[in-house]
């Protein structure tokens, strides 16, 4: 069986994620696509285990096979969580709807770390790209914010929301570079 295989016919959950999920698509964005695959337990009894996740087979897509998917959010991974709370839903069988129903045990205090560890990273990015371009990419800083705004609400409410809402126009205007950087 072809990995591709494996997300066509035993997909239970999949979404859109990125800019589309999180409001702040422009004209000019993809969409990325995310889901999670059942791998048929006849895979298992072999020497060679399925791929514990997918690239493709459409562009912009990934996958995960539940196992490693449900590490990832017990570890609370921040683009896990935001699968699994993506309010574009494209498919969701009769599995993918009791993971569904399970993701708010996934959230829990280390959501704080992991979010604001995501932030650390693209503040690095922003760092580096101060050190060899002169500027920051744009893109890194809104990242950084909409990371840190998704760790705030999900600290004060108890619920991670993907779409950024009223925040979209502050950070669309960072992206742009309308903001000034210090330096």
């Amino acid at each position: 069986m072809q990995p591709e295989d494996l997300v066509r016919d035993h997909t239970i959950y999949a979404c859109v994620t990125g800019s589309r999920a999180f409001g702040l698509a422009t004209d000019d964005s993809d969409t990325d696509r995310r889901g999670v695959y059942v791998a048929p337990t006849a895979l298992f009894w072999r020497f060679d285990k399925p791929p514990a996740h997918v690239d493709g087979p459409l562009p912009e897509q990934f996958s995960w096979e539940l196992e490693r998917f449900c590490e990832l959010a017990l570890r609370a991974n921040p683009n896990i969580l935001e699968c699994l709370h993506s309010p574009l839903v494209e498919h969701a069988d009769a599995t993918g709807r009791e993971l569904l129903a399970l993701r708010e045990a996934f959230l829990s205090r280390r959501a704080y770390e992991s979010f604001t560890g995501y932030a650390l990273g693209q503040r690095r990015k922003l760092d580096a790209d101060l050190r060899t371009r002169g500027a920051p990419r744009w893109k890194h800083a809104m990242h950084l914010l909409r990371l840190l705004i998704s760790a705030r609400d999900l600290l004060r409410t108890g619920r991670l929301t993907v779409d950024v809402g009223a925040e979209r126009e502050g950070l669309l205007a960072v992206k742009r570079g309308e903001v000034p950087w210090p330096r």
